[in-house]
């Protein structure tokens, strides 16, 4: 028998999670501006498509997918405010890179973001969110271009 076969696992850092818009830094997105549930990035759709044919099916890799990323900005030192003058103004980002939570995964870049919704706004003291959900394009299966 050999030695143990666990690997280490890694870390977690609950702080290092982010949303960079290099467009408008001011709404740069880090843990001392944001809820305690911080970011959430959802890619949707499938990466690939399969098109049966008599005798199975054929793969056609898709471009890109759509992106989610949703956040709690704190309404409570000003950042809330930021993000509603900036749907006030202009809803559209540009592009912005989101950062996870460990060193063991590289960032995701997403194209022509822009500001989709604001959720519920409780204003009876009980809660510090700004909830913001910001949507653009996650391009993937780059070797489709050579």
């Amino acid at each position: 028998m050999s030695g143990n076969p666990l690997i280490n696992q890694g870390t977690l850092n609950r702080l290092k999670g982010s949303v960079v818009i290099p467009g408008n830094t001011t709404l740069n997105c880090t843990a001392s501006y944001l809820g305690k549930s911080m970011i959430t990035l959802t890619l949707e759709g499938n990466a690939a498509e399969y098109i049966q044919t008599a005798a199975g099916a054929v793969p056609s890799p898709e471009p890109y997918m759509m992106a989610t990323i949703k956040f709690d900005a704190l309404k409570t030192n000003g950042f809330g405010d930021l993000w509603k003058k900036q749907l006030e103004l202009n809803s559209y980002l540009g592009d912005i890179t989101v950062t996870a939570d460990t060193y063991s995964l590289s960032n995701h870049t997403i194209s022509n973001a822009s500001i989709e919704s604001v959720g519920e706004l409780p204003f009876d003291g009980s809660s510090v969110a700004y909830s913001v959900t910001i949507r653009g394009v996650y391009y993937i299966n780059s070797a489709m271009w050579s």
